[in-house]
Protein backbone atom coordinates (compact mmCIF):
# COMPACT_ATOMS: atom_id res chain seq x y z
CA UNK A 1 0.00 0.00 0.00
CA UNK A 2 1.66 3.51 -1.17
CA UNK A 3 0.53 6.75 0.83
CA UNK A 4 3.24 8.82 -0.80
CA UNK A 5 1.94 12.19 -0.76
CA UNK A 6 -1.28 11.55 1.16
CA UNK A 7 -1.83 13.23 4.08
CA UNK A 8 -3.85 11.76 7.04
CA UNK A 9 -5.18 12.81 10.78
CA UNK A 10 -5.59 9.87 13.39
CA UNK A 11 -7.48 11.02 16.84
CA UNK A 12 -6.83 9.16 19.93
CA UNK A 13 -3.31 7.83 18.77
CA UNK A 14 -0.70 8.48 21.05
CA UNK A 15 -0.85 5.07 22.35
CA UNK A 16 -2.41 1.35 20.98
CA UNK A 17 -4.16 1.02 17.92
CA UNK A 18 -4.15 4.75 17.30
CA UNK A 19 -0.39 4.74 17.51
CA UNK A 20 0.46 1.41 15.20
CA UNK A 21 -2.12 3.44 12.68
CA UNK A 22 -0.06 6.29 12.72
CA UNK A 23 2.97 4.12 12.65
CA UNK A 24 1.93 2.73 9.71
CA UNK A 25 0.61 4.87 7.18
CA UNK A 26 4.13 6.84 7.93
CA UNK A 27 6.02 3.66 7.20
CA UNK A 28 4.29 3.39 3.78
CA UNK A 29 4.86 7.15 2.94
CA UNK A 30 2.19 9.35 4.93
CA UNK A 31 2.30 12.57 6.16
CA UNK A 32 0.73 12.16 9.78
CA UNK A 33 -1.43 14.00 12.22
CA UNK A 34 -1.38 12.46 15.32
CA UNK A 35 -3.48 13.74 18.03
CA UNK A 36 -4.36 12.72 21.78
CA UNK A 37 -5.51 14.77 24.68
CA UNK A 38 -2.32 14.13 26.46
CA UNK A 39 0.00 16.42 25.35
CA UNK A 40 3.06 14.57 26.28
CA UNK A 41 2.36 11.41 25.08
CA UNK A 42 1.08 13.12 22.01
CA UNK A 43 4.06 14.90 21.26
CA UNK A 44 6.28 11.82 22.74
CA UNK A 45 4.42 9.24 20.24
CA UNK A 46 5.06 11.56 17.17
CA UNK A 47 8.72 11.84 17.76
CA UNK A 48 9.05 7.89 18.01
CA UNK A 49 7.28 8.07 14.54
CA UNK A 50 9.26 11.14 12.83
CA UNK A 51 12.60 9.02 14.37
CA UNK A 52 11.54 5.84 12.56
CA UNK A 53 9.92 7.05 9.57
CA UNK A 54 9.52 11.24 9.34
CA UNK A 55 6.92 13.24 8.92
CA UNK A 56 4.45 12.75 11.86
CA UNK A 57 3.58 15.97 13.38
CA UNK A 58 1.84 16.07 17.32
CA UNK A 59 -1.38 18.03 17.79
CA UNK A 60 -2.67 17.62 20.68
CA UNK A 61 -6.09 18.31 22.56
CA UNK A 62 -9.65 17.32 23.12
CA UNK A 63 -11.37 15.67 19.67
CA UNK A 64 -14.59 16.13 21.37
CA UNK A 65 -14.85 19.21 20.63
CA UNK A 66 -15.91 20.76 17.56
CA UNK A 67 -13.71 23.47 17.68
CA UNK A 68 -10.36 21.98 18.33
CA UNK A 69 -11.25 19.10 15.47
CA UNK A 70 -11.90 22.03 13.14
CA UNK A 71 -8.16 23.38 14.36
CA UNK A 72 -6.81 20.21 13.62
CA UNK A 73 -8.15 20.04 10.04
CA UNK A 74 -6.76 23.74 9.37
CA UNK A 75 -3.04 22.41 10.90
CA UNK A 76 -2.89 19.37 8.58
CA UNK A 77 -3.94 21.54 5.75
CA UNK A 78 -1.94 24.57 6.53
CA UNK A 79 1.62 22.30 6.54
CA UNK A 80 0.36 20.12 3.31
CA UNK A 81 -1.81 21.82 1.52
CA UNK A 82 -4.54 19.18 1.49
CA UNK A 83 -6.56 16.07 3.23
CA UNK A 84 -6.97 12.83 2.12
CA UNK A 85 -7.38 10.38 4.92
CA UNK A 86 -8.74 11.20 8.46
CA UNK A 87 -9.34 8.31 10.90
CA UNK A 88 -11.50 8.61 13.95
CA UNK A 89 -9.77 6.35 16.06
CA UNK A 90 -10.39 8.63 19.98
CA UNK A 91 -12.79 7.11 22.34
CA UNK A 92 -13.31 6.77 25.69
CA UNK A 93 -14.81 3.56 28.08
CA UNK A 94 -16.34 3.66 30.82
CA UNK A 95 -17.63 0.62 32.50
CA UNK A 96 -20.64 0.75 34.73
CA UNK A 97 -24.11 -1.43 35.40
CA UNK A 98 -27.04 0.06 33.44
CA UNK A 99 -29.30 0.62 36.07
CA UNK A 100 -26.92 3.43 38.06
CA UNK A 101 -24.61 4.14 35.36
CA UNK A 102 -24.52 8.23 35.57
CA UNK A 103 -25.49 10.88 33.49
CA UNK A 104 -21.87 12.69 33.77
CA UNK A 105 -20.33 9.31 32.27
CA UNK A 106 -23.11 8.78 29.94
CA UNK A 107 -21.95 12.04 28.02
CA UNK A 108 -18.96 12.14 28.56
CA UNK A 109 -19.34 8.88 26.36
CA UNK A 110 -21.71 10.37 23.88
CA UNK A 111 -19.29 13.86 23.24
CA UNK A 112 -16.29 11.56 22.35
CA UNK A 113 -17.25 8.64 20.82
CA UNK A 114 -19.89 9.95 18.64
CA UNK A 115 -19.82 13.65 18.32
CA UNK A 116 -15.76 13.68 18.06
CA UNK A 117 -15.97 11.25 15.14
CA UNK A 118 -19.15 12.87 13.60
CA UNK A 119 -17.58 16.69 14.08
CA UNK A 120 -13.82 15.24 12.18
CA UNK A 121 -15.78 13.74 9.55
CA UNK A 122 -17.88 16.85 9.08
CA UNK A 123 -14.56 18.74 8.96
CA UNK A 124 -12.34 16.34 7.07
CA UNK A 125 -15.27 15.90 4.00
CA UNK A 126 -15.27 19.58 4.00
CA UNK A 127 -11.91 20.26 3.06
CA UNK A 128 -12.48 17.04 0.74
CA UNK A 129 -15.16 18.49 -1.31
CA UNK A 130 -12.59 21.74 -1.41
CA UNK A 131 -9.86 19.88 -3.08
CA UNK A 132 -12.10 17.92 -5.12
CA UNK A 133 -9.77 15.01 -4.95
CA UNK A 134 -12.03 12.55 -2.82
CA UNK A 135 -10.94 11.13 0.32
CA UNK A 136 -11.18 8.20 3.15
CA UNK A 137 -13.23 8.43 6.61
CA UNK A 138 -12.59 5.53 8.55
CA UNK A 139 -14.39 5.16 12.37
CA UNK A 140 -12.91 2.77 14.83
CA UNK A 141 -15.71 0.74 16.07
CA UNK A 142 -16.02 -2.00 17.97
CA UNK A 143 -17.32 -6.12 18.11
CA UNK A 144 -19.56 -4.40 21.25
CA UNK A 145 -21.62 -3.11 18.49
CA UNK A 146 -22.35 -6.09 17.29
CA UNK A 147 -22.79 -8.09 20.80
CA UNK A 148 -24.34 -7.70 24.25
CA UNK A 149 -20.90 -7.18 26.57
CA UNK A 150 -21.56 -6.31 30.46
CA UNK A 151 -21.05 -2.50 31.91
CA UNK A 152 -20.93 -2.03 28.55
CA UNK A 153 -24.16 -0.21 27.42
CA UNK A 154 -23.62 3.38 26.65
CA UNK A 155 -19.78 2.41 25.11
CA UNK A 156 -21.38 -0.12 23.26
CA UNK A 157 -24.90 2.09 21.82
CA UNK A 158 -21.85 4.88 20.53
CA UNK A 159 -19.60 2.47 18.72
CA UNK A 160 -22.95 0.68 17.20
CA UNK A 161 -23.70 4.28 16.28
CA UNK A 162 -20.25 4.68 14.24
CA UNK A 163 -21.45 2.32 12.31
CA UNK A 164 -24.90 3.43 11.06
CA UNK A 165 -23.00 7.08 10.79
CA UNK A 166 -21.05 5.45 8.26
CA UNK A 167 -23.60 3.88 6.52
CA UNK A 168 -25.51 6.84 6.72
CA UNK A 169 -22.69 9.25 5.15
CA UNK A 170 -22.63 6.88 2.13
CA UNK A 171 -25.34 9.04 0.24
CA UNK A 172 -23.71 12.35 1.97
CA UNK A 173 -20.64 12.64 0.39
CA UNK A 174 -20.32 9.23 -2.24
CA UNK A 175 -20.44 11.64 -4.74
CA UNK A 176 -17.41 13.54 -3.99
CA UNK A 177 -15.59 10.41 -4.16
CA UNK A 178 -15.14 10.39 -0.44
CA UNK A 179 -15.49 6.66 1.19
CA UNK A 180 -16.30 6.57 4.63
CA UNK A 181 -15.94 2.94 6.84
CA UNK A 182 -15.57 1.56 9.96
CA UNK A 183 -13.25 -0.98 11.53
CA UNK A 184 -14.75 -3.20 14.54
CA UNK A 185 -11.92 -4.70 16.81
CA UNK A 186 -12.36 -7.55 19.22
CA UNK A 187 -9.95 -8.18 22.06
CA UNK A 188 -6.86 -6.71 21.22
CA UNK A 189 -3.40 -6.29 23.09
CA UNK A 190 -2.63 -2.61 24.07
CA UNK A 191 -0.88 -0.96 26.66
CA UNK A 192 -4.06 -0.44 28.86
CA UNK A 193 -5.45 -3.99 28.64
CA UNK A 194 -2.09 -6.03 29.19
CA UNK A 195 -2.26 -4.47 32.75
CA UNK A 196 -5.62 -5.92 33.07
CA UNK A 197 -5.09 -9.69 34.72
CA UNK A 198 -5.72 -12.81 33.22
CA UNK A 199 -6.82 -10.85 30.04
CA UNK A 200 -4.61 -12.18 27.51
CA UNK A 201 -5.39 -16.05 28.84
CA UNK A 202 -8.82 -15.57 29.03
CA UNK A 203 -9.22 -13.93 25.70
CA UNK A 204 -6.89 -16.29 24.23
CA UNK A 205 -9.04 -19.31 25.67
CA UNK A 206 -12.85 -17.68 23.78
CA UNK A 207 -11.50 -16.32 20.41
CA UNK A 208 -11.85 -19.22 18.01
CA UNK A 209 -8.33 -18.00 16.64
CA UNK A 210 -6.80 -18.93 20.18
CA UNK A 211 -5.55 -15.38 21.12
CA UNK A 212 -6.64 -11.36 20.92
CA UNK A 213 -5.40 -9.00 18.25
CA UNK A 214 -2.60 -7.28 18.45
CA UNK A 215 -2.75 -3.81 17.49
CA UNK A 216 -0.84 -4.72 14.42
CA UNK A 217 -3.82 -6.92 13.33
CA UNK A 218 -5.96 -3.82 13.63
CA UNK A 219 -3.98 -1.13 11.59
CA UNK A 220 -3.81 -3.21 8.96
CA UNK A 221 -6.79 -3.72 8.07
CA UNK A 222 -7.45 -0.21 8.90
CA UNK A 223 -5.06 1.24 6.11
CA UNK A 224 -6.58 -1.46 3.53
CA UNK A 225 -9.79 0.51 4.23
CA UNK A 226 -8.95 3.53 3.65
CA UNK A 227 -5.79 2.66 0.88
CA UNK A 228 -6.75 2.74 -3.17
CA UNK A 229 -7.21 -0.89 -2.94
CA UNK A 230 -10.36 -0.54 -1.10
CA UNK A 231 -11.74 2.36 -3.61
CA UNK A 232 -14.94 0.47 -4.12
CA UNK A 233 -15.55 -0.31 -0.64
CA UNK A 234 -17.61 2.03 1.48
CA UNK A 235 -20.59 1.95 4.46
CA UNK A 236 -18.74 -1.26 5.23
CA UNK A 237 -17.73 -2.46 8.49
CA UNK A 238 -14.48 -5.06 8.91
CA UNK A 239 -14.76 -7.18 12.28
CA UNK A 240 -11.29 -8.03 13.05
CA UNK A 241 -11.73 -10.34 16.25
CA UNK A 242 -10.06 -13.51 15.47
CA UNK A 243 -14.01 -15.40 15.26
CA UNK A 244 -15.26 -13.99 18.93
CA UNK A 245 -18.60 -12.33 17.27
CA UNK A 246 -19.62 -15.74 15.09
CA UNK A 247 -19.66 -17.65 18.99
CA UNK A 248 -19.35 -14.62 21.43
CA UNK A 249 -18.41 -16.44 25.06
CA UNK A 250 -18.48 -14.11 27.64
CA UNK A 251 -15.30 -13.46 29.31
CA UNK A 252 -17.04 -13.36 33.13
Amino acid sequence: MDFKHKTAIVTGAGSGIGFEMCRQLAHHGATVFLNDVDAALCREAAGKISAEYGHCFPVPGDSGHEGFVNELVKAAVEQTGRLDIAIANAGITLFGEFLSYPAESLFRVLQLNIGGTFFLAQAAARQMIGQGSGGALLFTSSVTGHQAHKNLAAYSMTKAALEMLAKNLVAEVSGFGIRVNTVAPGATLTERTTTEPDYEAVWSRITPMGRPASVQDIAHAALFLVSDQARHITGQSLVVDGGWTATSPSPY
